[in-house]
């Protein structure tokens, strides 16, 4: 039964799910771009302030856990989501067809995935992750008239259905064999040495996640639907929804003692090492910025997986650090695509030659650029180096050697393709094909939103202390 106190704690989402429904009226009533973009971006900056209300919760609400995970993943996803609306507003400007659909779409993946970030029972683990994962196809096929965004949307549906059922094969083995779908009835009743149907539902289950997170080799729709679908959509599906899937994952891990066997530790930590040298890898062919960004992406969730192998509070941390220095990070490099994307009709423009020589037009645009990619690469004084430097500690602390070695090696393979990238920004060629932003991008919401990411990765670089100290609170908590 549903309390005063749970209502306090379910404010976030509720205010979200209302901004949705407001939104839906007021497109039904009235098709305003502007208008509801601002209404978006309003209900989830008022869902980002009244969420330090919720935390520490006198009781969490029932199937859910709002503890300092829940709250710091909470934020991360609000301020993401923000900036996605923002790039979206400019993004669609120059779209031809209707436009407003989209922020429904995208508040109610929000949503899905406050939802699934508090999720404590494998059902509403499952209602969650749909939530989120149903609005994102229609976010990648938006742009329907574009034969690659349909595909996108499509390749995104069939194989998130595959995921689907091993997750839901997964759970109802575990459900089989001891009766519960909470974490804490797993808890209690796994006292002993997990049998052999309860390591194939977690295993199935790892799988099912490990599909939305696109471990190596349940990659391949990655590089597709990055490449396919709309840039605002791509945004999203990089930060929003890897980071809430994540976080379930870990959520397993620490409550439920299935997740943490040996066997299971070894097959993640096998996933783990394929994933961060296979997306390095893959990403040094590649010419497409989109495509070298999903291949990046896959790379740094394998260095995260090592978290899921320690399993323990410093892998908490170390995951609200990483998470928060590769948001930043991967808003601004998208956020760059999308801003020299959307003053065109058409495909995006993800081509790496069409941003040749893209320093002599616009310097604070390849300004942003390098400063994002340099993050990537984990380069000293900006924030990716703090967020590879935690799981490369974590890695040692727990004498995980296989494992480090492996962020060693795809950080080195990683640092090529990352300055092939940023060395072309620099090198104008004559007769180039080029694609620019409009004249007034640098006083607009989007160009002022990528020039204080930009700041954020390099403050966070020089300055981590208060980012270290609230992720350490809240993991404490």
């Amino acid at each position: 039964m549903l309390t005063a106190a749970h209502l306090l704690t379910l404010l976030p989402l509720i205010i979200v799910g209302s901004t949705a429904v407001v939104a839906m009226l007021w497109i039904a009533w009235q098709r305003h771009h502007a208008g509801t973009a601002l209404v978006s971006a309003a209900g989830l900056v008022v869902a980002l302030l009244v969420l330090p209300l919720t935390y520490p919760a006198a009781s969490s609400p029932p199937l859910m856990q709002v503890d300092g995970l829940a709250v710091m993943a909470g934020a991360l996803i609000l301020l993401s989501a923000l900036v996605t609306v923002i790039l979206s507003h400019h993004y669609l400007t120059g779209y031809i067809g209707p436009r407003e659909e989209f922020y429904l779409l995208l508040l109610c993946a929000t949503a899905g995935a406050l939802a699934l970030v508090a999720s404590d029972h494998l059902a509403m683990l499952f209602i969650s992750l749909e939530l989120l994962s149903m609005p994102l196809y229609g976010m990648l096929a938006y742009s329907f008239r574009a034969e690659r965004s349909l595909e996108a949307g499509i390749k995104y549906l069939l194989l998130s259905a595959a995921a689907t059922a091993f997750l839901l094969f997964g759970m109802a083995l575990i459900y089989a064999r001891t009766g519960y779908l909470d974490l804490a009835g797993l808890t209690g009743a796994l006292v002993d040495a997990p049998d052999a149907w309860m390591l194939a539902g977690a295993a199935l289950m790892v799988v099912g996640l490990g599909f939305k997170l696109s471990v190596v080799p349940f990659h391949l729709w990655t590089p597709d639907v990055y490449q396919g679908g709309p840039a605002p959509a791509t945004i999203f599906l990089a930060t929003v929804s890897k980071l809430a899937v994540f976080v379930v994952l870990l959520r397993l891990v620490l409550a439920a003692p299935v997740f943490s066997s040996e066997w299971l530790q070894t097959l993640v930590t096998v996933l783990a090492l394929l994933t961060m040298l296979g997306g390095n890898l893959l990403a040094l062919f590649q010419a497409n910025l989109k495509r070298l960004l999903g291949y990046s992406s896959i790379a740094h969730f394998g260095y995260l997986l090592v978290a899921i192998v320690a399993g323990n509070t410093l892998a908490m941390e170390t995951t609200g650090v990483y998470l928060i220095t590769y948001l930043v990070t991967t808003l601004a490099a998208f956020g760059v695509v999308t801003l020299v994307s959307s003053p065109f009709r058409g495909e995006d423009a993800d081509g790496l030659p069409l941003y040749r020589g893209l320093f002599w037009r616009r310097p604070y645009l390849a300004a942003v650029m390098t400063v994002s990619f340099l993050s990537l690469a984990g380069i000293p004084l900006t924030a990716g180096f703090i967020g590879k430097f935690y799981v490369i500690a974590l890695g040692v602390a727990d004498s995980r050697w296989w494992l480090v070695g492996g962020i060693v090696a795809g950080s080195a393979i990683g640092l090529y393709y990352y300055l092939r990238v940023m060395v072309t920004l620099y090198l104008p060629e004559p007769g180039m094909r080029r694609r620019d932003v409009t004249n007034d991008w640098g006083s607009r919401l989007g160009g002022i939103t990528l020039m204080a990411l930009a700041v954020a990765i390099l403050l966070l670089g020089v300055y981590p202390a208060p980012m270290i100290d609230w992720v350490r609170q809240l993991s404490m908590g």
